[in-house]
């Protein structure tokens, strides 16, 4: 898609970060976007900033876990833009870094609930709107460089479960959709300076309500050391969307931690084929 001038996308956690980084970098490009959110205020302040960089935008205040709320909101878009050309799914939060076996029912509902329903309501209910009109389009997902491997000492095994998830509906999707002009990238940021660890503090009743963890929540310094700015990730994506790139990484330095966990799953063969031998066993 390199011809993105008057086209319309959607973008989910666009109040900030992120998202509102991705939707700056549409909006440059002459894209015209509906911004989603659950904060209000923040999407309020995105949409006039997307606004006056000439664009139309849309706010859509917004639970991505919330499947009918999704549905509802792809109808407000289809009648506020007509066309949808880009969908990134980008919403996401994260329990307060900890053990998986401290994660409570709750905190596993909600993590589930907006980093992996929220991708798969979007997709359920916003690509029927891109292939309606015949004309192509693309899809992003938000992962993380954490759905791919897991960093010893980080407390972050709940989050880094769900953006695996996020990985593998992604590849699916771009499978599914070969042929169809529809493009899939997955997004996979390292460090990033967002308010994802303040998360906890817009959790929506159903799933416990706000809370803030004892200590309080973790400065960005402290969990985000060397972090990009969201503006510098949105403009990759953009790069991408153009260039019809399914991984998008943002960092170079993570291609260590990868290759670390692919020698461990060549090792993993390796000692299932010495098994097999020793014990006659073919496959």
């Amino acid at each position: 898609m390199n011809d993105l001038a008057g086209r319309a996308a959607f973008v989910t956690g666009a109040g900030q970060g992120i998202g509102l980084g991705i939707a700056r970098a549409l909006a440059k490009a002459d894209v015209n976007v509906a911004l989603a959110d659950i904060d209000e205020g923040a999407l309020t302040r995105a949409v006039a900033e997307i606004e006056a960089l000439g664009v139309r935008a849309l706010a859509v205040p917004l639970d991505v876990s919330d499947g009918e709320a999704v549905a509802r909101a792809a109808g407000t878009v289809e009648a506020a833009f007509g066309k949808l050309h880009i969908l990134v799914n980008n919403a996401g939060v994260t329990a307060p870094p900890k053990p998986i076996t401290q994660l409570t029912p709750q905190d596993w509902d909600w993590l589930i609930g907006v980093n992996v329903y929220g991708v798969v309501h979007g997709i359920r209910s916003f690509l029927p709107l891109i292939r309606r009109h015949g004309e192509g389009g693309h899809v992003v997902n938000t992962s993380s460089i954490g759905g791919l491997q897991v960093r010893p000492g980080r407390g972050t095994g709940g989050y880094a479960a769900t953006k695996f998830a996020v990985v593998a509906i992604s590849e699916s999707l771009q499978q599914e959709l070969e042929g169809s002009g529809i493009g899939v990238s997955l997004l996979c940021p390292a460090a990033v300076d967002t308010a994802i660890y303040e998360s906890t503090t817009r959790r929506p009743a159903r799933f416990g309500g706000p809370f803030v963890p004892p200590g309080g929540v973790p400065s960005r310094a402290e969990l985000l050391p060397g972090a990009l700015p969201p503006d510098t990730v949105g403009e990759r994506v953009l790069h991408a969307i153009r260039t019809n790139e399914f991984f998008i990484f943002t960092h170079e330095g993570p291609r260590a931690w990868l290759e670390e966990r692919h020698r461990r799953l060549m090792d993993g063969f390796d000692r299932a084929a010495a098994y097999n031998r020793q014990n006659g066993i073919k496959t």
